[in-house]
């Protein structure tokens, strides 16, 4: 069975279960999203909905998924409504929640849940988990490539660890390739850049924005939100795992991890991004207020190229950085 899903989950279960998981944010983002969004907002879907909504409505329905899994918790408060049109286009879905306080026992349960779903006993699942943070080591170190050795560009990062929350649906393939890209990268010379920043927030919707910084000469070595995908932290045990998770939590639990990886990477400043019409805008009052480095808070609306406003506020943006 091919299993989409709304945001990074224990993605253990599924595997554990003989299914395919499909992120259909990937599915959408790589795929002819305009159209994706526009067939939503044919159906009805508001155009003051944000897009990665619309997107994974119109993806659930052309991409034969036999199931969906909803992420109504510690997400995007859209998607209670994202499962009702599914379920409207007789598509099951399936609900999971973070705790917003971190509370293990509820987590448990929740896990619980997803294994009774797909009758899969937890030792297997433990067993798929020691298979993949084989593979996620190998993405902690491909993050050291980028910001240690400055051999991996922003964009490069961001593929490898936002591809990992689904591991394209076969961590066999995965693997393998992972092996051949981080060969090539440890062959490079350094990337020419004058300033390392960050990238803080949801992986944009922007097609060209890492291209962009590279050619004035700014790598992203830090890719907040796409690292958490790739579970860093890897612990033994699948709950504490996705306790420390911390894009479901508050954005207290964010800064704590932003504020360590500012230092330990040495980031010159940030880029704080978000959607058009999501709640975590209102996070970047207290980005702005905690982080002691320069930030700039950019917006995505709909999917495509920058835009000549914000290509000029970056631009401002290095000029203040260098003057």
């Amino acid at each position: 069975m091919k299993i989409g899903f709304t945001t990074s989950f224990p993605v253990e279960v599924v595997f554990a279960a003989g299914h395919t998981p499909i992120d259909m944010n990937n599915i959408f983002v790589s795929g002819d999203a305009t159209d994706f969004v526009e067939q939503a907002e044919f159906d009805g879907y508001p155009r003051n909905i944000c897009s990665w909504i619309k997107g994974m409505y119109s993806v659930a329905l052309t991409s034969g998924m036999d199931a969906v899994i909803g992420v109504v918790e510690g997400d995007c408060s859209n998607t209670h409504s994202l499962m009702s049109t599914l379920i409207d286009k007789n598509i099951d879905v399936i609900s999971f929640s973070f705790p917003h306080n971190r509370n293990r026992k509820k987590l448990a349960a929740e896990i619980e849940k997803l294994e009774q779903y797909f009758n899969v006993d937890h030792a297997e699942i433990l067993k798929i988990k020691v298979q993949l943070d084989k593979i996620r080591k190998k993405l902690i170190y491909l993050d050291e490539l980028t910001f240690k050795e400055n051999k991996v560009t922003g964009l490069e990062n961001h593929l490898w660890l936002v591809n990992s929350s689904d591991f394209n649906g076969d961590p066999v393939d995965f693997d393998k390739r992972l092996d051949e890209f981080i060969q090539e990268a440890e062959n490079r010379k350094p990337i020419n850049a004058d300033f390392k920043f960050g990238f803080l927030g949801v992986p944009p919707i922007i097609t060209d924005f890492y291209d962009f910084l590279l050619e004035h000469k700014v790598n992203v070595v830090f890719n907040e939100i796409q690292r958490q995908f790739s579970m860093p932290f890897l612990e033994n045990d699948i709950v504490d795992q996705y306790l420390h998770y911390t894009y479901p939590y508050t954005i207290f639990d964010r800064l704590k991890d932003i504020q360590k990886e500012i230092k330990r990477r040495k980031l010159d400043a940030v880029i704080s991004y978000s959607q058009s019409f999501c709640h975590r805008q209102i996070d970047n009052i207290l980005i702005k207020k905690y982080v002691d480095i320069p930030v700039l808070t950019i917006e995505g609306d709909q999917p495509g190229m920058l835009d000549a406003r914000t290509k000029l506020r970056i631009e401002s943006f290095l000029d203040m950085l260098k003057y």
